[in-house]
């Protein structure tokens, strides 16, 4: 099996169209067929049903594909180190980031990397959650920030820091009378979340929420990322749930953040590694991710949330 062949593989999996691929990868039909056949052969598997109509995956080819992407990242990994090693780094961290950072934190957290450790490269993925776990697993990062503990043996969730979770609402919106917002009265009305499949972590703990009460939300939309959310917030389509900094750090003028009735819920990230031993540069970058998360560093996040539910205009 060569390189050859799982480059094949891969465009072949991803257009689910012989002559698509061959037209990505720059090469005729017929030698990408030979090529697919000669992995099946090496593999002593189908990997797909070809039609005359249609070309899909069997169960072989779908749990190939899941290994597939992975091997070109760890490649592409080795040559990053490479190059990383000829500008004078000295080590490198993969960082995965799933379900957003807090906005004040991630510039905060590179800014004090780079002052103490510069030499230290710092490499992100932006992932979804699952893969997180996959490739904390597999070795393509080292550490990951998430907004979920359900993360399964062999990985180690520290809660880091919390955010308050708030009502994004719409200026001028009838729920702005409310200093603290009931959360029967917020399922009244449209609501804008994120996509579980993007933000899983942010999504479950959204969801353990709106369960608190008997009432099924009226979902309108859901969104891969955080500046979709408000940009709908702002535009009056839909009321949205988000950490208190996404909300404060919007770039959209007409998006007001309001906690709700009773004790603010919160938006807990946690770090997560593999179980064993850490290396010293590991060690050095989850102190530093500890000293952002103090408990004097949240009671600031919670008081800046309890500050900002006058902000905005009233109805």
């Amino acid at each position: 099996m060569e390189l050859r062949h799982l480059r094949c593989f891969l465009a072949v999996a991803e257009e689910l169209h012989f002559a698509r691929a061959a037209e990505r990868l720059h090469i005729e039909q017929s030698p990408l067929s030979r090529t697919i056949k000669e992995l099946e052969e090496d593999l002593g598997e189908q990997l797909f049903v070809r039609t005359s109509r249609s070309t899909r995956l069997t169960r072989a080819g779908k749990l190939f594909l899941e290994h597939v992407p992975r091997i070109f990242m760890a490649l592409q990994q080795a040559r990053d180190s490479v190059k990383a090693a000829a500008h004078g780094f000295n080590g490198q961290l993969r960082i995965a980031l799933s379900d957003g950072i807090t906005p004040s934190r991630l510039p905060a957290l590179l800014a004090l990397c780079r002052e103490e450790e510069p030499e230290i490269e710092i490499r992100l993925f932006e992932v979804p959650l699952s893969q997180q776990i996959r490739g904390l697993h597999d070795d393509l990062y080292d550490i990951g920030f998430v907004q979920s503990d359900e993360v399964g043996e062999g990985i180690v969730a520290e809660a880091i820091w919390s955010d308050p979770l708030m009502v994004a609402v719409p200026a001028r919106h009838p729920l702005l009378q409310h200093k603290r917002i009931p959360l029967r009265e917020v399922l009244r009305y449209p609501l804008v979340l994120c996509c579980p499949h993007a933000c899983e972590g942010h999504a479950r703990q959204v969801d353990r929420v709106l369960r608190r009460v008997d009432m099924e939300p009226l979902i309108a939309e859901r969104v891969a990322s955080f500046d979709l959310m408000m940009a709908l917030v702002s535009a009056g389509f839909a009321l949205g749930f988000a950490g208190q900094p996404y909300i404060v750090s919007s770039r959209e003028p007409g998006v007001v953040a309001r906690p709700l009735e009773g004790r603010s819920p919160l938006l807990t990230t946690y770090l997560l590694r593999r179980e064993g031993d850490a290396s010293e540069a590991l060690c050095r970058f989850i102190e530093r991710v500890r000293g952002l998360g103090t408990p004097e560093d949240k009671e600031l996040t919670v008081s800046a949330g309890e500050n900002s539910v006058d902000e905005g205009a009233e109805p």
